[in-house]
């Protein structure tokens, strides 16, 4: 648990970050309808994706491949704009690799470890020391140089990037189990029994798919597994597992380098995979408090900043006052006459007189007719709200339009508001 100036590093400089961001996140619904989920949005003006790799410049790694291939358009596009100031001549690099058949006409990536096997001749060009895997979908503020020390320091084939987990909730995920070196000696797979840690019997270590290796053992492994006809061409069914049993693989406790102000009081790691999930995260943004601190100077989330207007609050009368309590609002937003309470309004957010938003996560250029009353929804780009909508209070009436969750949170499309009107 640390907070760290980024950059100071020496092992960083001699690394790659190679970033899997190739996922549908079909858990996520109709939100990654038109977008792969490291694209979605997040906190008010981020994306997904920009965690991983603000967490790889802020730690000092200026060379970075961002493997894409799910409806990758919205992606691309957030890296063109927001990620274009690294620069050749320093030997900074950020290369965007779409699943392109460059191996087999027929082949798109077949699996993560894929994903990098088909680009192998670009990494090489680059010659990294150190080679860094990360998943692009998860929400967490990480110090990767530290990570790195500890595999040069243990002299590992791979050290496993690992959250501690109460022990029976592991049970959904690739669970470590460790000796009292941190060394791995059994890789298990979503397991119903998880092993605990060593003295701890209550936590089990969860893989958070994030992989350190030396380049060239790294490649080695690779071309080996690309051989293998029964291989699924995965890191965590194949590579890890298979470095687990034949060579040394680490687990690296992520609250060993986890990011943090002094505000946040435990080590923060989401996967925000469910619209609950996804929901829930950003709320937890508007608490006095917030478990993730994004006001971080140090450590700060690098994305793409379009120029806009402040937000702006407006009309002070009884019954329509523009006012925002508990919320976070983003540029260009207007609130006109609306009450928004406990909210997270994403950039140029429309919300007119006498509206009412509680608990609403409202993506960019959504606009929200009047009389429009709101509570514990998602609302997806671009949405116009009608006049005198009502959603989050009666579920079965919600539930014929739109899509709600197990936990009653609320999703709202266009698409599915067009629907209504046929």
């Amino acid at each position: 648990m640390t907070q760290t100036n980024g950059g100071s590093s020496n092992l960083s400089r001699d690394a790659m970050a190679f970033v899997l961001a190739g996922g549908r996140g079909s858990r996520l619904k109709e939100l990654t309808d038109r977008r792969a989920k490291p694209a979605v949005y997040f906190g008010g003006k981020s994306r997904i994706i920009d965690f991983a790799l603000s967490n790889a410049v802020n730690s000092g790694i200026r060379r970075i491949c961002v493997a894409t291939q799910y409806k990758a358009h919205s992606l691309i596009r957030h890296l063109q704009r927001g990620w274009n100031f690294f620069r050749a001549e320093r030997r900074e690099m950020l290369d965007i690799l779409p699943a392109s058949q460059r191996v087999d006409e027929g082949q798109w990536y077949l699996g993560t470890a894929d994903a990098v096997t088909q680009n192998i001749d670009i990494i090489e060009s680059y010659d990294p020391e150190f080679m860094i895997i990360l998943a692009g979908d998860h929400i967490y503020k990480m110090d990767y140089e530290k990570m790195l020390r500890q595999h040069v320091e243990t002299g590992a084939d791979v050290t496993v990037g690992c959250i501690e987990v109460p022990r029976m909730e592991a049970t959904g995920f690739g669970v470590m189990h460790i000796d009292e070196t941190s060394r791995i000696i059994d890789f298990i797979e979503k397991p119903a029994d998880p092993p605990a840690m060593p003295g701890n019997p209550d936590i089990a270590l969860a893989s958070m798919g994030i992989y350190v290796f030396h380049t060239k053992a790294l490649l080695d492994h690779l071309k080996r597994d690309a051989e293998d006809t029964n291989s699924e061409h995965d890191f965590g069914k194949n590579i890890i597992p298979d470095i687990v049993k034949n060579g040394k693989a680490i687990a690296h406790k992520f609250s060993d380098s986890c990011v943090q102000t002094g505000l946040e009081r435990e080590p923060y790691w989401r996967d925000v995979g469910t619209v609950d999930a996804f929901w829930q995260a950003n709320i937890d943004l508007t608490d006095f408090e917030p478990a993730l601190d994004l006001y971080d100077d140090l450590w700060p989330i690098w994305t793409y900043s379009e120029i806009l207007p402040p937000a702006k609050f407006i009309h002070d009368e009884e019954g329509r006052r523009g006012q925002a309590v508990s919320s976070l609002v983003s540029g260009a937003c207007i609130v006109s006459g609306a009450d928004v309470i406990r909210s997270l309004l994403f950039s140029a957010v429309r919300c007119h007189s006498y509206s009412s938003l509680n608990g609403v996560v409202a993506l960019p250029r959504v606009e929200i007719k009047r009389h429009a009353r709101l509570t514990n929804v998602v609302i997806d780009r671009g949405v116009v709200i009608p006049e005198g909508l009502v959603v989050g209070e009666d579920p079965k009436e919600d539930a014929r339009h739109f899509r709600v969750t197990d936990e009653g949170v609320t999703l709202i499309t266009q698409d599915m508001l067009d629907a209504m009107e046929q």
